[in-house]
């Protein structure tokens, strides 16, 4: 259950607590939501911030070095509509501007050609703009650009003195043409440093457009009439000369026909579809006659023989003898089924009712008997219509091949002779339209409106820039806050420690900064008369906070935990309290510490004892130069009496932990015997047994002397300490986890937490740390 649970939790990776905060969020609905972002904006802001200027910034020195560019447009009409009697007269096919037209014109308004006319005609090769002498980006760029692309000879200009290659790429990239809408409209667009310059060379490029169009439509019908003319005078002759052959070979053959049609060609053809009808209606009676075969093929004594009759067609089914004889059937077998089940299958009525219906389904064979006579004499005049049918098809075919030849021959020189006809006519009206024509000549493109030089740059746009660079920072910087969220994957709150580890946070234990010790009290815990009587006085001062300061937030969490202690449904008589955490250095020794000095500055009786074998930091801090501990007092080397250390402000005795020599088999030593007889004497003579024990994932030792705790709180560090450690390290010690009360959130920074936890707010005034000397981080 418990390994379930911590998979789930860690499958949802959402930032600082984001299980808890989910469940908040859809249990208070859109208060918690803003709250949330509040908190995110909180801890993140400063990200935000500088992510959102420095994209700003990037705009603005973008807007600073890119040199303003103007656009200048003109838009051209295509299928500019012309007079009704010049559409008529004309010679060329009118063009339909679909789709694939309007984008071939495209290409030729891009194209080299209308560059080169233009470039030509302004004499753009001497434009610094254009030639790369210009301190332009996109000219400085360009001729290199082209210099790599292009093959060595097309980099000097042409044997007609043309611009060079570098300056037709330049002028293309900056020239541009779309189509309007669905519209039969072109917009030619033109970029420029200069406005003037831009109005000046689009429209240029636009009546370059138009001129050439009417000049290649000039040319097309000047060459067509000239060929026209010679092609009319052949289309003439061999017109007569066709017509003449069609005339003579009638008259040789004695051909006559009907409607453009030989006589025998129809005869045929109304044959061919009697022939049809007649073999339809064959197959029709042949496949009704194998049905009523197949019927009768049943036996008439089964039950099931008269199953197929709806399968034999509508004459069985509206005969009114079958009806009659059915209804009858179906009477009989339902009385069939009522005596069988009130008498018996075997009875002599029943018997009597099945014999009624055999009888019925005789007589309805006998029907379907006649009816099938009925149908053989259909199929026999049938096929014999058929028969005749055919006989007079073949007869009309054998008549009909005599004439074959002549009508081939006779039908080739026809078509031969009106299509020439129809040529000779087409060419004509053709003829007669390109002569006009060439005295008319007309464009189908013209320019709408010419351009004008722009009144403000196209590009770049510094409100659009300064506005995509100021929405962009902002997201970038949401998302990079968003990401450092997400992977901040250690506990940050109460909220988060509850729901990741399903446990209750005891208490959040405020990080203090202490000063440091100084040499008097260094020197105290060297005085002999201390030794002698194994007084604490050199005890740290973090140890010392809930006494020295017992309104300070510090000792009201240590107070928490003592609180959640004595309110464990499984308290016992004498509480044996174990503290560990799943890392070392995460405070779980001050924190057992503190709590002892608590309950001995209370009144009750209480003893820590540092089962931190490997490493007894407390020991080492508390009571440096002891010669006894634990170990000595399980293995009867020495009392209990001889061994304990106590506080004189608080009266807490203290168990040290001695380390002579490196320990191997710690876990063996916590889990032995004498060490359980030893904690039941502690037991006996404390209230409160406070044991430091070492952390979960290093060490095996915790989980040895389980045993041994009444109850565990697990201490974690705010802001360092992973989840996925804790959750692997209570994984790994079920009993451990079965026996917890809680976790501490250890060393939290108060100030920090606002910016996680919305919810919590500074209960305590500062006045009562800067009182003893003392301040909270």
């Amino acid at each position: 259950m418990l390994q379930s649970n911590l998979l789930q939790t860690d499958s949802t990776r959402l930032p600082f607590g984001a299980p808890a905060q989910s469940d908040q969020m859809e249990s208070g609905g859109i208060g918690d939501l803003i709250n949330f972002g509040l908190a995110f904006l909180r801890r993140r802001y400063l990200m935000i911030i500088v992510t959102t200027v420095l994209a700003t910034a990037i705009s603005l020195l973008y807007l600073r070095v890119t040199p303003p560019t103007y656009t200048a447009q003109v838009q051209v009409l295509l299928g500019n509509p012309r007079a009704q009697f010049v559409q008529q007269q004309s010679i060329l096919a009118e063009q339909a501007f679909d789709g694939t037209q309007i984008e071939t014109q495209l290409q030729l308004l891009k194209s080299r050609a209308t560059a080169a006319a233009v470039i030509n005609q302004l004499k753009l090769t001497e434009d610094p703009e254009f030639n790369g002498s210009g301190a332009s980006l996109l000219s400085l760029w360009q001729p290199v650009r082209t210099l790599l692309s292009s093959p060595p000879q097309e980099r000097q200009s042409d044997a007609h003195g043309g611009p060079l290659e570098s300056v037709i790429d330049t002028f293309l990239d900056r020239l541009s043409a779309s189509r309007v809408g669905y519209s039969n409209v072109i917009e030619i667009s033109f970029n420029s440093s200069s406005a003037s310059r831009a109005a000046e060379i689009v429209n240029a490029v636009a009546n370059a457009y138009v001129t050439d169009q009417l000049e290649q439509k000039f040319e097309a019908n000047r060459s067509a009439t000239s060929w026209l003319r010679e092609r009319l005078h052949d289309l003439d002759e061999q017109a007569l000369t066709a017509q003449r052959a069609v005339d003579a070979y009638k008259a040789q053959n004695n051909i006559v026909s009907t409607d453009g049609k030989p006589i025998g060609d129809q005869q045929i053809t109304d044959l061919n579809a009697r022939l049809a009808a007649a073999r339809a209606q064959t197959s029709e009676a042949r496949a009704k006659l194998t049905r009523y075969e197949n019927l009768l093929g049943s036996d008439p004594a089964k039950l099931t023989s008269i199953d197929g009759l709806d399968a034999v067609g509508p004459d069985a089914m509206n005969s009114s003898i079958i009806t009659a004889l059915r209804q009858q059937y179906l009477e009989m077998s339902r009385r069939e089924a009522e005596l069988s089940a009130r008498v018996g299958r075997d009875h002599l009525a029943v018997v009597n009712v099945r014999n009624r219906m055999r009888e019925f389904r005789i007589s309805i064979f006998e029907e379907v008997k006649r009816l099938a006579g009925i149908s053989q004499s259909e199929f026999e005049l049938a096929k014999q219509r058929q028969q005749e049918i055919e006989k007079q098809l073949a007869q009309a075919v054998s008549q009909s091949r005599s004439t074959n030849s002549a009508e081939l021959t006779i039908k080739d020189l026809e078509s031969r002779a009106k299509g020439l006809r129809s040529l000779y006519e087409t060419f004509l009206q053709r003829y007669v339209g390109s002569a006009q024509q060439e005295t008319f000549p007309i464009s189908e493109t013209r320019v709408i409106f010419p351009a004008s030089p722009p009144p403000s740059k196209s590009k770049p746009k510094t409100i659009r820039v300064l506005g995509f660079g100021l929405v962009g920072g902002l997201s970038l910087g949401i998302a990079l806050a968003f990401f450092r969220d997400v992977m901040d994957r250690v506990f940050r709150t109460s909220s988060q420690l509850e729901a990741a580890l399903e446990l209750p946070c005891l208490s959040l234990v405020p990080l203090l900064q202490l000063p440091s010790p100084t040499k008097s009290t260094i020197r105290a815990a060297q005085t002999v008369e201390d030794l002698r009587q194994r007084t604490i006085s050199n005890a740290p001062a973090v140890h010392q906070t809930v006494v020295g300061m017992p309104l300070s937030r510090f000792t009201e969490a240590i107070r928490s935990i003592k609180l959640a202690i004595d309110h464990n449904p499984a308290k016992t008589s004498n509480q044996v309290v174990g503290i560990t955490s799943a890392l070392p250095n995460e405070g779980k020794t001050t924190i057992a510490a503190s709590l002892a000095q608590l309950v001995g500055h209370s009144g009750k009786r209480a003893i820590i004892v540092d089962c931190d074998l490997r490493n007894p930091s407390l020991s080492g801090t508390l009571t440096p130069k002891a010669v006894d501990g634990i170990i000595e007092v399980a293995n009867g080397n020495c009392s209990l009496e001889e061994t304990i250390w106590r506080d004189p402000k608080t009266n807490l005795a203290f168990l040290p932990a001695v380390r002579r020599r490196p320990l191997i088999h710690t876990s063996e030593i916590l889990s032995a015997e004498n060490i359980s007889t030893l904690f039941d004497h502690l037991r006996a003579n404390y209230d409160y047994v406070i044991v430091d024990l070492p952390p979960l994932i290093p060490l095996v030792d915790v989980r040895a002397c389980a045993p041994l705790i009444d109850c565990f709180v697990l201490v974690v560090e705010w802001g360092r300490t992973k989840i996925d450690v804790v959750q692997h390290a209570l994984h790994t010690a079920p009993d451990i986890h079965e026996s917890l009360i809680g976790a501490v959130l250890n060393k939290t920074d108060i100030k920090a937490m606002a910016r996680y936890d919305a919810y919590r707010s500074d209960y305590y005034d500062d006045s009562h740390y800067t009182r003893y000397g003392f301040s909270d981080s």
